[in-house]
Order: C-alpha cells, then structure tokens, then sequence
C-alpha cells in the first residue's frame, strides 16, 4: 500500500496541475514584469524629456533672466532636486576641460535644437538646446545617472505589485487546486476504509464531471463483484442443505445399527463411522454458519449484554467441557453492553470458546472474562492449550485452515466465521500467548466499540 500511495504521489494530477499552472502563471508574471519595467522605465524618461522643454519654454516666453558669464552657471530657478541646469551657450566662455566651480557646463555652442546626451566634466548630461525669441541660444541639462536613478525608482514601484502578488496568487492557486481536489481525496479515503462485504454503489452526484464515469464503472464492478459473492454463498448454502438430509439419514442408520447385537470389531469401525458423520454434519453447520456470516447483516441491532452471551455460550457447551474435564466459567463481574446482532454476537463467542474447549487438553482450563478500554469492550476467550505460532496466525483465519501438527479434528472454519463478523461489525481481534513466559496457551481478545451511555456494570 506505501508503494501504491508513493507511486499516486509522483503521478499525481493535482501536483502536475499546480506545478503547471505555477509555472505558467511566472512566466507570463515574469513576461508583464519585464513589459512594464521596460515600459515605465522609458516612460519615465519622457517624462524628463518633457520637463527639460517644459523648462525651456518657460524661460523662453517668460523672458527669465539667465546666469551669464562669469556666473556659477545655474539660475536660480533651477531645479535642484532633479538637478536641472539651464545656461547660456556662448563660444566666448566655451570651456573644454572639466566643470570648474562657479563655471557653466563646457558645453559646445555647436549643439543643434533638440535634445542630446553629451558627456560634460566627465560625467553624461542630458541637453536640451533651444533657440530663443531673443535669438540667444540656451542649454537645459541634467545628469543622466539622476535621470536614470528617478527612472529606475518609478519602473521599480510599477513592478512592486507583481512582485507581491505572485506568491500569493501561486499559493491562492495551490489551495483552490486541494480544495477542488477534496471530494476525490474524500472519495478514496471511504472506499479505503469499506471492509470486503460493503459493495454498496459510490453516490456520484456531488463529484466532478470528470471523475463521474468513472465512479459509474467502479459502481457496475461493485454489482457484478456483489452478484458474484452473493452466487457463491447461495451454492455454499444450497450445498450444505443438499448435503444435510443425507447425513441425517445415515446418522439415524448408524444409531439403529448400534443398537443391535454386533462383533467387537465392527461395533469399533461403527463407532469411527459415527464420528466420521459428526464431523460431516458438524462441517456443514459451520459452512453454513460461515455463509450467513458473509451475507450483509439483516438481525436487529440492540445492545446486547457480553455476560449474557457467556451464559447462553456455557449452557451449550458445558456438556462438552465437562466431557474432557476442562475448567471452563467466567472471570470477573465486569460487563459491557455492545450494539451488534445477538446473533452474531453468539455466533462469535460460540466458535471462540467451541475452538478452546477441542484444543485444550483434557483436564485443561478455558477463562472467559470482559474489560472496558478507551471506549470498548474487550472480550478474552484464554485457555491452556497449545497456542498458536506467531507466523501461523495471520492464516489462522483463511477458511479451511488448520494449524501444522494439531492432532485435533476440526473443519478450519471457526476462527474465519470469527474474523467475517468481526470485519462487518467494526470490531478487532487480537491474538496472543495466554502464558507469555512459556509462549503457550492461546488468548483472544476482541474489541467491540460500547454501546452510547454506557460506562460499566457489575454482575
């Protein structure tokens, strides 16, 4: 199963999904960053392009007095945040070295209209050169690392967005992804805890589109796999029927047949054909015992008194115990109340405590108590017996099996009949050593949820 839920893991549709949509959802994040970036960087620039002509002409109709020569070669109306610079362009004053304090930018008069990026004092200058209504030609400049500093500060802020956004719309995705995704993890996790007989069809209706023909499929494999079980039981049902009027009829003719005047060694061979009938008929009871097991629960469920059950269990078979000498009762006052079938619940206790009389030997000892754990009844069916081999009880509940070197004559079928109705009751079984120390003696316990209200008794 890990390897099944490994291999679900690395295939999983909602991880390539999320992963896919991941990725395309940063590649066209990345791509519209970029476009903006660049769009807001170079807009941005403009911007500056047009205070440089916004400045100029503002000089230029208002009249403005411009620093000449021999000034520090800024106007006092300059912008010194921005670090514009707004001069005359005059061949006289030209200067070719770098900018001296209190000295214009060394500009050169040649510049045309319009605007330039010249290197000036060693360092690039934006330069618009403008011609003006007085025919004196002046320069707006500004350094080029500032501008591009402004610029850069104002392509930054319009990405910030899709910087902060993009985590949170991959995380938004992710959780709409599982949480569209839930009702098919819902769907697995019920059908991963049905037991073998719950075939009931899968309700479709509140799943998706996509996953709705093929819960329609696994519905018609539920039916035909029901169909198939339900034949079975019926042909092992109908058999052990078939089979039990015969053997009857033989029963009553060997019984006749004993009470006549017979040979000591045909009296013998008669006893071994009896015995041999018992365990036919007693074979198919439990066949039969075991296919209405299997068959869906149709009794009442009451709750049911554990101490109850060991009374009516020990008056049907004290006569065996008593004829192998077996020391069987009831340990405790503890009770517990269950809701399950009396039935079944006879049903189960009948074949525990039917195995631990037959596989404690004579003069041996059966313990059947009742404890209360966490919400649960626990039953404990213990004896003297031989035990069962640790690597030999996981079979001990297939059908038919029996455990190697028991001289026992037994059909196989009662610890199964245990484990079916168990399943279907939603109890658990519990398989151990009755004497730890010696690692003999077999100790069932089964856990049964309690009944509402119920807390605990005495008897």
């Amino acid at each position: 199963m890990d390897g099944f839920k490994k291999h679900v893991d690395t295939a999983s549709i909602q991880l390539k999904l999320s992963l896919c949509l991941s990725l395309a959802i940063f590649l066209v994040a990345m791509v519209a960053g970029v476009f903006s970036f660049v769009s807001a960087f170079d807009e941005a620039h403009e911007l500056q392009d047009d205070t440089l002509r916004q400045i100029a002409a503002l000089f230029d109709q208002q009249h403005l007095p411009l620093p000449h020569l021999g000034d520090r070669g800024r106007s006092p109306h300059s912008d010194e945040d921005s670090r514009v610079i707004v001069q005359y362009l005059s061949s006289s004053k030209q200067t070719s070295g770098k900018e001296a304090e209190g000295t214009p930018l060394p500009l050169p008069n040649t510049l045309s209209d319009g605007l330039h990026t010249v290197e000036a004092g060693g360092k690039p200058f934006r330069v618009l050169a403008k011609t003006t209504a007085n025919n004196e030609k002046i320069a707006v400049a500004q350094e080029t690392d500032a501008r591009d500093d402004i610029a850069l500060d104002s392509a930054l802020r319009t990405v910030m967005p899709f910087l902060i956004l993009l985590p949170v719309l991959l995380l938004i995705v992710a959780n709409l992804i599982r949480r569209i995704f839930r009702p098919v993890v819902a769907l697995a996790s019920e059908i991963e805890q049905r037991t073998d007989q719950d075939l009931h069809s899968i309700d479709e209706k509140h799943l998706p589109a996509e996953v709705r023909p093929f819960i329609i499929a696994i519905n018609h494999l539920f039916a035909r796999v029901a169909q198939s079980m339900a034949s079975q039981r019926r042909f092992v049902a109908d058999a052990a029927h078939e089979l039990r009027s015969p053997l009857t009829a033989l029963s009553l003719q060997a019984e006749r047949l004993a009470e006549a005047e017979l040979p000591g060694p045909t009296r013998e061979r008669l006893a071994l054909l009896r015995q041999g009938i018992d365990r036919s008929r007693n074979l198919l009871d439990q066949m039969l015992a075991l296919a209405k097991a299997q068959s869906p629960a149709e009794q009442a469920i009451l709750p049911v008194s554990i101490h109850d059950i060991y009374r009516r269990v020990l008056e049907d078979l004290m006569p065996l115990a008593e004829a192998r000498h077996i020391d069987i009762g009831v340990e405790g006052e503890q009770d517990g109340l269950v809701m399950i079938s009396r039935l079944d619940m006879i049903a189960m206790v009948r074949n525990l405590v039917d195995n631990a009389i037959r596989y404690t030997p004579e003069g041996g000892r059966v313990d059947m108590s009742v404890a209360i754990n966490d919400g649960h009844a626990v039953l404990a069916i213990q004896d003297s017996g031989p035990g069962i081999p640790v690597a030999e009880r996981q079979r001990a509940f297939d059908p038919f099996y029996r455990i190697l070197g028991s001289d026992q004559r037994g059909s196989g079928l009662g610890l199964s009949i245990v484990k079916t109705i168990s399943d279907r009751v939603g109890a658990t079984i519990e398989l151990g050593f009755s004497d730890e120390s010696s690692r003999s003696g077999l100790r069932i316990r089964i856990f049964i949820p309690l009944a509402d209200g119920f807390r605990s008794t005495s008897t």
